[in-house]
């Protein structure tokens, strides 16, 4: 089975992008199950009502998130009312759940977990005790498990990843925003991305206008951040998977830009 996932949606130029190229990469891809981490949908951080009916228009199955889940005020609201709607298993004190067992396109389930980081991140529970245990109560389902892990530092990614090779069927990283090179299928069989990258403004600082960060870093005073508009591109990466061992057997990355 293939999946595809989605970096995250950033602002109202990831909606566009998404709206403008997701169809076709769907056609070209055809890919049986989507996921999509949304955390940065509604104006470059957290999720509205009116953000979230828009992405659930598009034949996405899944959506993961991370720190900036609840940085609108509709995002507790939605976690309850919207089980494909994760959040990190391992914060505590929020509504919804961190992990799900969802039915592909091909009729094959499929776990998601979502996790998030402790390095230069919110206070959270451990990360690699928590998808431990979420781990053996998924495969009493499915063998097919895809994490994504919402980190800051490749160094604990990379550890998560070589933490649950052979377990599950892929570990892809998001929060940095950039997309880094080093895909791979690791020894036991897991596909793994330090960081996915993110869809919406690549002509940016990590989603913001260019001159608004560049201030702050020279001026070192707070600055309000307003969501870039230029360089739209998609970000993911395409999984192939064995559906009766659940080991990857192929991955790729993706960066679609919007020539328009």
């Amino acid at each position: 089975m293939r999946i595809l996932f989605i970096g995250d949606i950033f602002a109202k130029s990831g909606r566009k992008i998404i709206q403008d190229r997701l169809p076709g990469l769907i056609n070209k891809n055809k890919p049986d199950f989507i996921i999509a981490n949304i955390e940065n949908i509604a104006h470059g951080a957290g999720i509205s009502k009116k953000t979230f009916n828009f992405i659930k228009s598009f034949p996405i199955n899944v959506f993961t998130s991370g720190n900036h889940i609840l940085s609108k005020p509709d995002g507790n609201i939605l976690l309850k009312k919207n089980p494909e709607l994760l959040r990190p298993i391992n914060v505590k004190g929020i509504s919804g759940r961190g992990y799900g067992i969802f039915e592909s396109n091909n009729g094959i389930k499929v776990g998601v977990i979502n996790i998030q980081g402790r390095i230069y991140m919110p206070k959270t529970d451990c990360p690699f005790r928590m998808v431990d245990k979420v781990i053996e109560e998924i495969k009493k389902e499915t063998n097919i498990i895809f994490v994504d892990f919402h980190a800051e530092a490749t160094s604990e990614k990379r550890a998560m990843g070589y933490f649950l090779d052979g377990r599950v069927s892929a570990l892809i990283g998001t929060h940095t925003h950039i997309q880094t090179a080093d895909e791979e299928i690791l020894p036991q069989g897991t596909a793994y991305l330090t960081d996915v990258g993110m869809t919406g403004p690549q002509d940016s600082v990590i989603g913001v206008k260019k001159d608004i960060i560049i201030k702050r870093f020279l001026s070192c005073l707070p600055v309000k951040f307003d969501p870039s508009k230029s360089g739209n591109m998609i970000c993911g990466v395409i999984i192939d998977i064995d559906e009766k061992t659940g080991k990857a057997i192929n991955i790729f990355r993706i960066r679609d830009k919007n020539e328009t």
